[in-house]
Parts: structure tokens; sequence; C-alpha cells
């Protein structure tokens, strides 16, 4: 039996990796995201699904906006950080910063290394099971470097997670 027959069917897919930068009240906060999909092109709308109990659905519930980041297949390091390690508990802003991984775009902290970064304006909220489905239009976007896509794929090769 083949490794694709043994997948589950929503692992088939070879879904890319994004990052959400969020700002908060108490500070800001970045996430990995793998349920992110365009569903319209005019105008331009996402839907992006966020863990439950997390810092990132509470900054963007709080303030209404955030930025999604194509991470590049150079970054899959940073989903230790960013995915397997919880906004509630420690600063990875903080963190991201002492290592000089970040900029600064339209007031979010963005991944100096990411492919492209858009700014994501919630216009619905849904709920999705473990996660909360915000339907977002694209405000602003920006590609920043060359280079291929992190996807989960990657990250099996890389043992960071199992699909």
């Amino acid at each position: 039996m083949s490794t694709q027959i043994k997948k589950k069917p929503w692992n088939r897919v070879d879904l890319p990796v994004y990052s959400i930068s969020s700002k908060g009240n108490e500070y800001d906060n970045m996430n990995i995201i793998t349920y992110a999909s365009a569903v319209s092109m005019k105008p331009k709308r996402f839907i992006c699904a966020v863990y439950k109990n997390t810092k990132t659905l509470e900054n963007v519930r709080s303030d209404g906006q955030f930025v999604l980041q194509i991470l590049s297949d150079n970054q899959y390091a940073l989903v230790r950080l960013l995915g397997k390690q919880s906004g509630n508990k420690i600063n990875k802003i903080e963190r991201l910063n002492k290592r000089n991984l970040l900029s600064e775009w339209n007031g979010f902290s963005i991944l100096k290394e990411a492919l492209a970064v858009m700014e994501m304006k919630i216009i619905n909220e849904i709920d999705g099971g473990d996660h909360v489905c915000f339907l977002c239009d694209v405000v602003a976007y920006k590609n920043l470097n060359d280079g291929n896509e992190l996807t989960l794929n990657i990250l099996s090769d890389k043992k960071i997670i199992s699909i």
C-alpha cells in the first residue's frame, strides 16, 4: 500500500503553512495556521481557522484584524516556537525579536523571511469545533521574498509533525 493511501483523506493534500501575527491588549502574538483558504476573488476573502483557547484567538477577536503570513520552506524550525508553544505562557514576539527575525508592516510584527503577508479584516465568525473560523477581507498585501512555501509534507519530513 502506498504512503498516500495510508494517509487520512484530509492529509493527502499538501497544505501550505502560514503564521498569524495578531495584536493584543497585553502583548502581540504569532502562531501557526494551516487551515486557511481563499474563498472569493472579488472581494478577495479568506477563511482562517484559529484554535480555541489560544492567545491568537483572544487577540484577533479583540482587534478584529490580523496578518496572515505565507511561510518560506526555510522557516520550518519556527513551527516549534509558533505552533508547539502557547502564547498564553510565553511571549513569542519577544523571543523572535531577540533572534532579529521580525520587521514591521502596517503596525504588525511580521517575519522578515516570510514569502508574503496579507492584512485581514474579520467580517464574520463561525464555530468550527476545536477551531473558530474567521471570514476575512484582504485589506492589504505585500510580497516580501522569492522562494517556496513551507508545507505540511516538509514539516513531516523534518519530523516536526506527523500526518
